[in-house]
Order: structure tokens, then sequence, then C-alpha cells
């Protein structure tokens, strides 16, 4: 067994992953191997030396490796893990107050509204060699995405590559921390059916596994009822009765109406530093190093389903896993199209991931999402040809923007202030 690890120097995602996959005791005993890749040197110094601390901690048998060099490490690769980014805060912050400043009150601008074009161009420009790289070195590998945008990701690698691709997010362990606050049991008493996009999903099915009785009606009319939660996901609750991610700055993304919620405040507080500043010193360096002690900020569980979903393909165990990101080829959906990213549950055995048939979403709640993959179409086929006119009408169908003269200045301020991030549109004409 072997896995490759992209983006290994992130703190978030890198990290986690590491530690999760070294901790995994259904793990040991297969031979495994792990190799980690970033192309920042001192970053990736930094993991393998916490990965070894951590290995020798937890009586890992898993070797590990470490290079700059991906084409070294994807020879052999049973599983890619993906999660890359260049500048992300930086980038971001940009994503965010440019399309402000041009008028647009759009919320977070990381996985929707006009920002998150941009973040999308940026993303694809790393994950797309990757992708091909694992096309001709890996070509049974199971790739596994945490790259933002989740939904838009997937569907550019899933059209324009022949790599096997799910993305992963945590997105809703949120609903079913909620689940158990509400019915003041722990989740896992309950059968639960989630389907939409990444970020923007709802409950279908909330069922007791003791009593077979459907839980979802009380929830929503709880959700309803809650002061204290957030007061978009509340409103999604009273006027079209679904129960979402209960998490205002990421469905307020795709609505016109969430920066009304959100706000137009720049979230991270930080103030702006330009896109060629200094990184800030990696605060693993300590526990890398051994002056600090391991301790729960780099051994807990990162809460994600990534090591779970390779452990039920190794042992075969057909698990049921809540949220898996995948195209909608056989209409697992109902009522959303065929060729869309879409999130819902899958059974993971040792033949792979095997989505789950969820009949309809509601048909308001649909509606709200079917702009966005006729966006994702656009950013797909914008990015195959280089064609600066799709993006416009991406931005142009996003619903928080309304003016043809500012998206066409957003679009040109955007692709100026980020052709360093963009070299593949900087070049076109």
């Amino acid at each position: 067994m072997k896995i490759v690890l992209i983006g290994a120097g992130s703190i978030s995602f890198g990290g986690g992953q590491i530690a999760d996959l070294l901790q995994a005791e259904e793990l040991r005993g297969r031979n495994g191997r792990l190799a980690l890749v970033d192309t920042d040197e001192a970053a990736l110094r930094t993991m393998l030396r916490l990965a070894e601390r951590i290995k020798a901690r937890a009586g890992a048998d898993m070797i590990l490796e470490a290079t700059t060099d991906r084409t070294r490490a994807l020879p052999g690769a049973d599983y890619v893990i993906t999660a890359v980014a260049r500048k992300r805060y930086p980038l971001w912050e940009q994503d965010f107050r440019v399309p402000l400043a041009c008028g647009f009150r759009h919320c977070l601008g990381e996985n929707g509204g006009p920002g998150a074009v941009f973040h999308t161009l940026r993303s694809l420009e790393l994950i797309m060699p990757i992708c091909r790289d694992v096309e001709r070195l890996c070509p049974d590998a199971l790739l596994l995405n945490f790259t933002n945008p989740e939904a838009r990701v997937l569907h550019a690698i899933s059209h324009l590559t022949k790599v096997r691709a799910a993305g992963i997010c945590h997105g809703v362990f949120t609903a079913l921390e909620y689940i158990a606050k509400y019915l003041e049991r722990p989740w896992e008493e309950f059968h639960i059916v989630s389907a939409g996009m990444n970020h923007f999903y709802c409950l279908l099915e909330v069922k007791d596994k003791k009593t077979g009785q459907d839980r979802l009606p009380e929830l929503i009319a709880l959700a309803q009822q809650d002061a204290g939660a957030p007061p978009l996901f509340r409103k999604m609750a009273r006027i079209f009765g679904v129960f979402t991610f209960p998490s205002d700055d990421h469905i307020g993304e795709y609505l016109s109406y969430g920066a009304e919620f959100h706000g137009v405040k720049w979230p991270y507080g930080q103030e702006y530093r330009p896109v060629g500043s200094e990184p800030e010193p990696l605060p693993l360096d300590d526990y890398a190093a051994g002056r600090r002690p391991l301790d729960d900020a780099v051994l807990k569980p990162s809460g994600e389903v990534t090591v779970p979903i390779i452990a039920d393909i190794e042992l075969d165990r057909g698990s049921y896993r809540h949220a898996v990101n995948v195209l909608n080829t056989e209409g697992y959906i109902d009522n959303l199209p065929r060729r869309a990213a879409v999130e819902i549950p899958a059974t993971v055995d040792a033949k792979g991931l095997h989505p789950c048939h969820v009949g309809a979403i509601p048909e308001t709640f649909a509606a709200m999402m079917i702009p966005q993959f006729a966006i994702h179409e656009l950013l797909t086929e914008a990015w195959r040809t280089h064609d600066k006119r799709l993006l416009l009408q991406a931005l142009l169908l996003d619903p928080n923007v309304n003016s043809i003269t500012a998206a066409e200045k957003l679009l040109d301020d955007m692709l100026k202030l980020q052709a360093e991030f963009l070299p593949s549109f900087a070049e076109a004409e």
C-alpha cells in the first residue's frame, strides 16, 4: 500500500492527514509507504521530522519518504491525497476585497461568489498538472482531494482527466453535531442521509436506528426555533423547510443575500499583506525538532474521513460514509444534473466508493444550486480553452453579480493582479 500526500506542508490539512495515517492501527502490517510531497522545502522538512516523531510515538510501521518532486513519489501509488494552494490567505483576501470594491456584496469569497472564480482558476493551475502526472504514473490510483473550491475542482478533474477522484470535506459533521445537540443523543444512533453540493447540502433523513422513526421534521422545527443558531441557517429552515449546513459563511456564498447575515468584513481580521511578503514561521517547528512534547495539537484526529475511506478499501469493510463528492453520473440525486459534482453518502469496500441513490432533494433547494452547476461547467470549459469570455459568463451567472460593466472590470483587474498565479490566462489573448 502506497499513499502519496501532495501538499504535505499544509499545517491545517497536511499535519492532520499525517497524524491520522500514522496513528491508524488498521493500516499497520500492510507494508505501507507514505510519501510526503510539497514544493516548499522548509515546510516539507518540518513535516517529515514531525511525521518521524509521530511514527515513533504511535509505533507505526509505515515507511516515510519526502520529496519536492511529485513525479518521484507517484509511481506505484494506490492513493493520492491532494491539498494544494499558493499564498492562500493573501490571495483569498484579494478574492474577497476586490469584488467588494467593484460593488458586489458577497460572502467569504472562497467556494462561491465572484471571488471563487479566481480561487477556482488558481486551484486548477495546481491540481490539473498533478492529475496529468497521476494519469501517466499511477493511473489506477484513487485521488482524494481536499483542494477548494471542492465541487468546481472535482468537476474539472472528472471531466478533463481520466483520474479516479473523489472530494473529501468535513462539512457534514457540523450538521451531525447539531443533530446530537438537538436530539440529545449521539448522532451515531441515527441513520443520516444528506445530499446537495459541497458546503450547500440538506438533510433528507434522520432515522432512529432503534425505532425506525424519522426525526427530520422535529429537527427542522428545532432549527426554526433555535435563537442561538446561525441566523441564515435558521431562516433557511423557516422559509424553505430545510436543515442545511449550519454555517452562514459557507451557505451564504451561494446566495445573493448571504452578506445580509454574514456581513462584508474580511472574516479573518488580518491586515492586508502583499502577496510577495515572507511567510509566517511554521508553528510546528518546535514539535518537529523535539523541543516541545507531542500533544493533542498535533496528535488529535483531524475529523476527516480520508483515512477511514482508505481503511474501508484495504479491509473491504463496506462502511457507510456520510459525504463524498462525486459526479452525479447515475442520477444519485434525481433532480440535479448528471454532470454535476454533488455531495452524497457512499458505501466503501474493496471495490471502491459506491455513491448512494438518495432520490430528490427539495425542489426550491435544488433551484438554488442549478446556477452553480452552470458556473462549474463554464469554468471547466474556460480552463480547457483559456477563453476569458467564458469567465465573464461565469461571473454574470453568479447571484451576487448585478452589473456587466463591474464584472468586466473585476475580471480584468483580477487577471492582472493575480497574473503570477494564473499563467494560463495571462498568456491568453
